[in-house]
């Protein structure tokens, strides 16, 4: 699905990859790169967490009845739905700022913190079940 604030958002950051020190962050472009930065670390850890929650489900549905396996696929249109949620509820948070420098800032910060939550309760899955 086309996320037309996340293409803007990524617009405002420039087009080379610069090193910057988020510790010392100052001007708006170096926060909208910090802000960035911390999403896709967010976002490779709950990739990480949905493989193992993917993985436990995948073994549920071995070791079940044909026609009582589905878990991998609920969890597949989960996901889905939550990015979805996401998205949507991130443009909505950074429509405060829209058009304005800080929307990167604001909409990118949202992202990284339900993306850290999602993690969380992806692994409290795992974990619960795990052996």
């Amino acid at each position: 699905m086309f996320r037309p604030f996340l293409v803007a958002a990524c617009l405002a950051l420039p087009a080379v990859a610069q090193d910057v020190d988020c510790a010392n962050a100052i001007t708006q472009m170096e926060l909208n790169q910090c802000a960035y930065a911390d999403w896709e670390a967010a976002d490779a850890e709950l990739n990480s967490a949905y493989k193992r929650a993917m993985t436990l489900l995948r073994g549920w549905d071995d070791n079940l009845p044909e026609d009582e396996r589905g878990g991998a696929v609920l969890l597949t249109e989960a996901q889905r739905a939550w990015i979805t949620f996401r998205d949507n509820a991130c443009a909505a948070e950074g429509y405060g700022m829209k058009g304005g420098s800080a929307e990167p800032l604001v909409t990118y910060g949202c992202m990284r913190q339900l993306t850290q939550e999602r993690t969380a309760h992806l692994t409290a899955l795992f974990d619960a079940y795990a052996e």
